[in-house]
């Protein structure tokens, strides 16, 4: 049986926000980083995940876009990449912004009856 559309078997395709958004664990890691910029392991020790899963995670936020990495001597430092998340939120400020154009429009033409 095939697998869902972009995803494989170690998680989303690469540059997929919304498929990286879709494991709790990478959630948590941006959550992690939202609080500002971290080592692996300092991600890792505040995770029920082993080290290796946690930069296999990384990994994948970076390939979406969603975090950037920055050597530091032997550390690797994470942050969160504005233009990642900028663009999952303007694709959500899209959907609903013409689903609430939407309801507006409908909610102006619909015949008001009186309450009894």
């Amino acid at each position: 049986m095939a697998g869902r559309q972009g995803t494989g078997a170690d998680g989303p395709s690469p540059g997929d926000p919304f498929g990286a958004l879709g494991d709790p664990n990478r959630r948590e890691i941006l959550r992690l980083l939202s609080t500002g910029d971290k080592p692996v392991q300092e991600i890792a020790s505040a995770m029920p995940i082993s080290r290796p899963a946690v930069s296999r995670h990384l990994r994948l936020l970076k390939d979406a876009g969603m975090v950037a990495e920055e050597a530091q001597g032997t550390r690797r430092i994470y942050r969160l990449r504005e233009e990642g998340l900028h663009a999952v939120q303007a694709y959500l400020e899209g959907i609903w912004g013409d689903a609430a154009a939407r309801f507006a429009l409908l909610a102006e033409n619909v015949e008001r009856t009186p309450k009894l």
